[in-house]
């Protein structure tokens, strides 16, 4: 396939007549990491990063483990950490298929009683609907739904449902018609927003390919033993392609190669008139820098966001809800004081709407307004505020706001937010506050390198954090020789105790300069080092950390954390290498 580079410069902006914002998709991909970022009109509206494999949508085979008749409610082990949440109106009831969830009310599902329906011991085949958060498990349904480009296909239904976002009537009476006659036996059928205008054929098809995949997902839960994953949703920037990349997206540009040919495989099932609007980024500059999106998302873990008439917004999530208060900050205005609160809570609701997008908040979420004295203003400002937020493709219900300017909203939450996935929990005030997590940090880092590979020498040498540290070295030092293949750059790591976890150095230098300063060590040598736990979360691995801050694993020193220790090096890399204790020592202080 010929690929198809993106037009020089940034002058590419597509003439308008409707008044619609032209709209584009930046997708960033990386060895560890997909990122995605929203455009409309050269502003960062929405943004999503993927580390690890999605959790949410996908199909477990799991076990009830406990059922709790006074919560209405069951934990099922599905195989990951905690056991996942599973409430009585999610359970598909047993009866005949004149008794299915289209004909019960959701009132009557609640009713039921859970011993009645499940026991322990159980093995169910559910789906999750909200991922892990905090110390909650995800929370699961036996309600299967499997989304495709236009329809989503639900096992044991047998109704047909239309997007409520589909408002002219004419429309709706014909998907209806449509989804009657391609709905298959024994199923449900939603009409997605994205059918619209569609033909029968278009629609058909995509109900057959979800008819083939809940196949797959049947023949794979009889082969596997409960729990187990029997399906996995699909990668983010596939999920875009299904749910995002409709026809009032302008332009998708992606900077890997292999991406872009798998997303033309891709747009050809599911929208082939879209293929032309697909573009390869093939330039040296990163692909978030010359569209201007690094900085943006830097400013997603500031707590203060400006307003460029001087006032600010201030944003603190919570595991309970999300608040937004909004100050008038540097504004003095020119007329009177209700002309000025006006103002800033005006250009305030456009700010918020897009942080809700852009940090992808859910749940409840109470904003706090500037106190308005005239019921005029307030319903003034509840008007633009909801129709500013009918651009939110998520699920969203809005309140009024009372007397003392007080907005409450709930937003549909299916998992963490992207301050959430892009931090950790501060290991200093115990989650009172929140900092850059070393994974964050460590990408940081790798992004650096690739902008400095034009500066002279063929290594770097990188002081941070010793927890940074593990993280660019990764399981068995995968993670360093990856980095130093794909750089073609010797890569040194050292850790400085007396850095933060944000702080870094890289220096460009010789592979033979760093060697002779930084790797005088030998095979079978004797050094002295302080032996802690490993700081990934995951690993069991115990670590020793000389003077200079060389990372050295050691095999056999789980009973000497704490402790300086003598041992013996078998393995010798630029990063890193691997030793055997030989001697205890004295307590190693309290340097980490």
């Amino acid at each position: 396939m010929a690929r198809k580079p993106i037009n020089s410069g940034r002058n590419r902006r597509v003439v308008r007549t409707s008044g619609k914002p032209h709209i584009e998709i930046i997708v960033n991909c990386a060895s560890r990491e997909s990122r995605i970022a929203v455009l409309e009109n050269d502003v960062l509206m929405e943004y999503r990063c993927e580390r690890e494999e999605r959790v949410v949508g996908s199909i477990f085979k799991g076990i009830v483990q406990n059922v709790l008749p006074g919560m209405d409610a069951a934990f099922v082990d599905i195989g990951l950490e905690r056991n996942a949440f599973l409430y009585v109106a999610d359970i598909l009831p047993d009866e005949a298929t004149d008794n299915s969830p289209a004909s019960i009310k959701r009132s009557e599902l609640r009713r039921r009683k859970i011993k009645e329906l499940i026991k322990p011991g159980q093995e169910l085949m559910v789906q999750v609907t909200k991922g892990p958060r905090g110390t909650k498990g995800a929370r699961v349904t036996t309600r299967i739904a499997l989304p495709g480009r236009y329809v989503v296909l639900m096992p044991e239904g047998n109704h047909v449902g239309i997007s409520r976002k589909i408002e002219d009537r004419s429309e709706r009476d014909r998907l209806r018609r449509l989804g009657d006659r391609i709905l298959p036996n024994g199923f449900g059928l939603i009409m997605r927003t994205e059918c619209e205008g569609r033909t029968e054929a278009e629609l058909r098809n995509d109900v057959q390919f979800l008819q083939q995949l809940w196949s797959q997902v049947l023949t794979s839960a009889k082969r596997q033993r409960a729990p187990a994953c029997v399906h996995r949703d699909q990668t983010l920037l596939y999920r875009t392609i299904r749910d995002t990349f409709g026809d009032d997206i302008d332009k998708m540009v992606i900077d890997d190669p292999e991406e872009y040919e798998k997303v033309h495989l891709v747009a050809r099932m599911v929208s082939p008139a879209l293929r032309d609007r697909i573009f390869l980024y093939d330039r040296e500059t990163p692909i978030y820098d010359h569209y201007g999106i690094e900085k943006d998302i830097d400013r997603l873990l500031q707590h203060k966001v400006w307003l460029k008439s001087g006032g600010y917004l201030v944003i603190d999530e919570t595991e309970a809800l999300t608040s937004i208060d909004i100050n008038t900050g540097k504004q003095v205005g020119s007329t009177s004081l209700s002309d000025t609160i006006l103002k800033t809570n005006l250009e305030a609701a456009d700010e918020v709407c897009r942080q809700l997008r852009l940090r992808d908040m859910g749940g409840m979420i109470v904003i706090d307004f500037i106190d308005m004295e005239d019921a005029k203003d307030r319903k003034r400002i509840l008007d633009h505020f909801t129709a500013k937020l009918a651009h939110d493709r998520a699920r969203t219900r809005i309140g009024k706001i009372s007397s003392l300017g007080l907005l409450e909203i709930t937003r549909k939450r299916t998992g963490e937010s992207v301050t959430e996935t892009i931090t950790d929990v501060c290991p200093t005030c115990s989650g009172r506050g929140r900092i850059v997590s070393q994974e964050t940090v460590a990408l940081w880092i790798e992004r650096d390198m690739r902008r400095m590979l034009g500066e002279s020498g063929d290594a770097f040498l990188v002081e941070c954090h010793p927890a940074v540290i593990e993280t660019l070295i990764g399981a068995d030092g995968e993670n360093v020789e990856d980095l130093e293949h794909e750089l073609n750059r010797g890569i040194f790591l050292r850790a400085n105790f007396d850095l933060t976890f944000e702080e870094y150095t890289i220096s460009p230098a010789s592979i033979e300069q760093l060697d002779r300063e930084y790797m005088g060590y030998r095979r079978a040598q004797v050094l002295e080092v302080n032996v802690r736990r490993s700081s990934l979360e995951a690993s069991k691995k115990v670590v020793g950390w000389t003077d200079s801050g060389y990372y050295i694993e050691l095999l056999d020193g789980v009973d000497h954390i704490g402790h300086r220790v003598k041992v013996c090096l078998q393995d010798i890399r630029r990063s890193f290498a691997v030793a055997d204790v030989i001697l205890a020592g004295t307590p190693a202080g309290t340097r980490r």
